[in-house]
């Protein structure tokens, strides 16, 4: 538990409750300590078998190499991705495909931020954020959902969106139209799978503190956000990966085209 003054300080780390065993998942944007990397930890402690992905081949290996040495090379694989390859992106499904048989769950992760005034971005920084976060979203729920379709085993998909898709941020309006368009996305996508036993849901973190927020975010803007939080804290990326597993998990089984808020953020 956290501290009786509202939650200041995270909760102890959950254990594994087998959640997902027997299940085999792909994680996208999974190198490094941010959310993906914290949900591929906890597939794996909840029992599921493991494909991550990542731009950054190194950071990746790296990753994939510790998760190996603790949790069985058996049950982790890795290949490098970038989500705005069609390519690379068959690739990744089709190795899933190989590695491990099937395809039960899809977190697709990979975004890309940054910050800008909308008279001074470019084409460019608009068109790479939109590509990454909202066109490799489009790109990897697409493959799963055609190979979730033609195994007839259903499935689930998780989006990773952002509070920013409701709530206006200055400076960020190529990242929040991207992520408004993935949980549109999840919505449309959701009522299309559905004839054929997949759900798609969503999560939107608010903030989620890791080292590559840290390089990208001022001192200044990452106080400012975390003083908007109730518990006066930023949330630790596994407190993000549990909301995931849950939707991954049959405990979420009759809800498709939800976005779900993990977020502490003043109303």
């Amino acid at each position: 538990m956290g501290d009786v003054d509202g939650l200041r300080t995270p909760p102890t780390y959950p254990s594994g409750h087998g959640l997902l065993a027997g299940r085999s998942a792909v994680i996208t944007a999974a190198a490094g300590a941010g959310i993906g990397g914290a949900t591929a930890r906890r597939f794996l402690e909840e029992g599921a078998r493991v494909l991550v992905s990542d731009a950054h081949a190194r950071r990746l290996k790296e990753s994939a190499d510790a998760l190996a040495a603790e949790f069985g090379a058996e049950r982790v694989a890795a290949l490098p991705c970038d989500v705005t390859d069609e390519a690379q992106v068959q690739e990744l499904f089709a190795c899933a495909a190989r590695t491990h048989g099937r395809l039960d769950v899809v977190v697709n992760n990979a975004g890309l931020g940054g910050t800008a005034e909308l008279v001074d971005m470019t084409d460019e920084q608009w068109d790479r954020v939109i590509d990454v976060t909202l066109g490799g979203t489009f790109r990897c729920t697409r493959a799963a959902l055609r190979a979730m379709k033609d195994s007839g085993q259903g499935g689930v998909v998780v989006n990773n969106a952002s509070v920013i898709g409701w709530r206006a941020q200055a400076g960020q309006s190529h990242y929040a139209a991207a992520k408004a368009g993935v949980m549109a996305l999840t919505r449309c996508a959701a009522l299309e799978a559905a004839a054929f036993g997949v759900r798609v849901n969503a999560v939107a973190p608010s903030l989620a503190m890791h080292p590559h927020l840290v390089k990208v975010t001022t001192p200044e803007l990452l106080a400012e956000l975390t003083e908007r939080e109730a518990f006066g804290r930023y949330a630790e990326p596994w407190e993000v990966a549990n909301v995931i597993v849950f939707l991954a998990s049959g405990y979420s089984s009759y809800m498709t085209g939800e976005t779900v808020s993990v977020s502490s953020q003043h109303a």
